[in-house]
């Protein structure tokens, strides 16, 4: 264990607070102060030691567990692994490891990546068989020889396709946005266009507000940059704008990264009252508000959008489209103020040139024929339909939801602390989202994600009953 003896942590370093944390104990472990089965302190403790977050403990946990020189077990916490030099191990056949209910958001990530879709309640995206392969294959082939062999033997364009950026510019407008071509930047996926603005916004140490419950990879990348967290609690109608006018006093941050319609997890979108009041607090303490509209085709077209009624003054909107064509194209975009489109086209071309003309150009068509407005349109209707018999099957089982669930996600309550329900599930086949992993404190807590085009078998909802009932007997005393 690090003593009180140990210097502090360096806020203004360059190296992330938890990579500091992480080369603390990997140094120790080398130099055998700490030996193979040691335990590290739980998580809460070592944050209160240091000073620190316990998303930030939980990020050098895991880099000290990439690195192969801690091991979690499961219920008991994190270990010193014992090491032998490679020369001296026998081959051994392979075996399957056990898997593990995910326990931040590098371990859901991979889960969703390793699970059959249809036994994921948990899953963050709609499953492959509620996308339009045939779509994608008609815009590909739209593409005439002569255009197609131009697009493959050039970088393209720096800001992205001339022909998509110009699409997405009609697609604001009929969001209320207005923002020309130029005022728009593509990029790898909306989680680029994230991690540029954390690039170019932010340094180590500066203060971001984020939603609580939010997703968890946006913690993740803020942590990683040295970025202090500033949870402002969700609920149905948007952020709790008493905590984040006092957040926002106290630590004056520079941005709030919010998902405002069709919440990831909650599924809530922001009214238009509390997105007024918003932008009232962004100007009265100057930070800016980065939209992420990542499930923006999956809603209502007349929700309303803090970009339409800021006019990209202080919001800078961010949006993909994985979430309704396909994962595997990686095509997103945001708008911003002309000035702060300078700094994030550079770190864009140092990041990794530009991004595909190919499947840039393709997108385009989708938009230009409109056919990606009626296949998301299809996708609506049919979630629609899921959301019922989602719901009627939680009713039918005794559990109940947050808030009416609208869009792709629900937040479930269960009763009993979803970290533990978890790996039973797991155990039987049922990939989930406990609430822990969407919580930047990683709070415990009865909520669940449930995601409402993998969640229609009746047998996951018997089994989670059961599970649900399990717990509570155990705990419950005689």
């Amino acid at each position: 264990m690090l003593t009180g003896t140990q210097p502090p942590l360096q806020r203004d370093a360059s190296q992330p607070l938890a990579g500091q944390l992480a080369e603390r104990y990997a140094q120790r472990i080398r130099e055998r102060l700490l030996l193979p089965g040691a335990r590290l302190p739980s998580v809460r403790d070592c944050a209160r030691q240091h000073g620190v977050s316990p998303h930030t403990v939980v990020a050098a946990y895991d880099q000290l567990q990439a690195a192969g020189l801690l091991e979690a077990r499961r219920q008991r916490g994190f270990f010193v692994r014992e090491t032998r030099p490679a020369a001296t191990r026998t081959p051994q056949p392979l075996a399957a490891a056990p898997r593990q209910a995910p326990v931040d958001a590098t371990a859901l990530i991979r889960g969703m990546f390793e699970a059959d879709a249809a036994r994921s309640p948990g899953l963050g995206t709609l499953p492959a068989d509620w996308l339009d392969p045939v779509l994608l294959q008609s815009a590909l082939r739209r593409l005439n020889q002569a255009e197609s062999q131009a697009l493959q033997v050039s970088y393209g364009d720096p800001s992205g396709d001339e022909r998509l950026r110009a699409a997405l510019s009609q697609r604001l407008a009929d969001l209320g946005i207005h923002a020309g071509p130029a005022q728009i930047l593509t990029t790898h996926g909306a989680t680029h266009a994230l991690d540029l603005l954390i690039r170019t916004q932010l340094q180590p140490g500066d203060a971001v507000l984020v939603d609580d419950p939010g997703w968890a990879i946006i913690f993740a990348r803020l942590t990683q940059a040295g970025i202090r967290l500033l949870p402002v609690p969700r609920g149905p109608h948007g952020p709790d704008l008493a905590t984040l006018a006092a957040l926002a006093k106290e630590h004056a941050p520079r941005l709030y990264l919010t998902v405002p319609v069709l919440h990831n997890p909650t599924g809530h979108s922001l009214d238009l009252a509390t997105a007024h009041k918003l932008l009232r607090l962004a100007d009265e303490h100057d930070f800016t508000i980065v939209e992420d509209d990542s499930y923006g085709f999956l809603a209502a077209e007349h929700v309303p959008r803090l970009a339409a009624l800021d006019g990209l003054r202080r919001v800078v909107y961010v949006s993909g489209f994985s979430k309704v064509l396909t994962p595997a194209w990686r095509v997103g975009y945001l708008a911003a103020a002309p000035e702060k489109l300078a700094a994030l086209t550079d770190v864009k071309l140092l990041d990794g040139l530009t991004s595909s003309p190919v499947m840039e150009r393709a997108v385009a068509l989708c938009l230009e024929q409109g056919r990606l407005r009626r296949h998301a349109q299809r996708l609506r209707e049919r979630l629609a339909q899921a959301r019922q018999r989602v719901a009627a099957l939680a009713t039918k089982h005794g559990f109940t939801w947050a808030a009416p669930p609208d869009g792709l996600f629900g937040w479930l309550d269960v009763g009993v602390d979803t970290e533990r329900i978890a790996q039973p599930l797991l155990d039987a086949g049922w990939l989930t989202a406990p609430g822990a992993l969407f919580s930047a404190t990683r709070r415990p807590g009865s909520l669940m994600r449930i995601n409402m085009a993998t969640s229609l078998d009746p047998a996951f909802w018997r089994l989670l009953r059961a599970c649900a009932d399990d717990i509570r007997g155990r705990t419950t005393p005689p």
